[in-house]
C-alpha cells in the first residue's frame, strides 16, 4: 500500500510544518538575545531572524517554488503554502530548473539548513560564556525541533507525500523519491 501523494496538502499539515518552522526561527532568536551580553544578542538575534525569515518566506517563493510542479497545478497547496505566495510575486519557472535548489555552495537548500543550523551553533559558545539554564533549554528544544523536522515531519507529513518527489533533491538525498 503507497502513500498518497498530496495535490492540495491539509491545512493541519500546512500549519504544523509552518508552525515547527517560525517557532524554532523565534526560539533562536530569543536564545540569541538572552546567550549574549548586551547589544552583540539584540544584533546577532536581529541578523539571524531577518535571515532566517528573508530566506524561508522571500527567497523560497521567489526563486524555488516558481520552478516547483506545485506552481503549475491548479488548486494546489504544498507543504508550506508558499507556493501560493509565489504565483502571486513570481514568474513560473520551469520544473527542469527545480534540481537547483540543491546546487552550489549557496543554494536554497543550504540556506534553508542555515536558518535552522546556525542558531544551534551560535548558542554553544553562548552556554560556555555565560551558562543559563534557560538558554540550555532553548538549546534543547532547537535541537529537538530540528530531529523532529527530519526524522517525523519531512518523511511523514512533507515529503512524504510530495507530488514533486519524485524530481526533488531533498526526497532523493531522504530516500522518499521511490516511495
Amino acid at each position: 500500500m503507497g502513500t498518497e501523494n498530496y495535490t492540495k496538502y491539509p491545512i493541519t499539515s500546512v500549519i504544523i510544518y509552518n508552525s515547527v518552522t517560525v517557532l524554532h526561527f523565534v526560539l533562536g532568536g530569543i536564545g540569541l538575545v538572552l546567550g549574549y551580553p548586551s547589544w552583540i544578542g539584540l544584533l546577532l538575534a536581529s541578523i539571524y531572524l531577518l535571515f532566517s525569515f528573508a530566506e524561508m518566506y522571500v527567497l523560497m517563493p521567489l526563486k524555488v517554488c516558481p520552478n516547483c510542479p506545485y506552481y503549475q497545478l491548479d488548486n494546489s497547496l504544498c507543504i508550506s503554502g508558499l507556493n501560493v505566495v509565489a504565483k502571486r510575486f513570481a514568474k513560473e519557472g520551469n520544473i527542469k530548473n527545480f534540481s537547483n535548489r540543491a546546487r552550489g555552495f549557496f543554494c536554497a537548500n543550504n540556506l534553508y539548513i542555515a536558518g535552522f543550523i546556525l542558531p544551534i551553533i551560535a548558542l554553544i559558545p553562548a552556554l560556555v560564556i555565560n551558562f543559563s539554564y534557560i538558554v540550555l533549554a532553548i538549546l534543547l528544544v532547537m535541537v529537538g525541533l530540528l530531529a523532529f523536522r527530519f526524522f517525523v515531519l519531512f518523511p511523514k507529513v512533507a515529503c512524504g507525500h510530495c507530488r514533486a518527489k519524485n524530481i526533488c533533491p531533498n526526497a532523493k538525498a531522504m530516500g522518499l523519491n521511490d516511495k
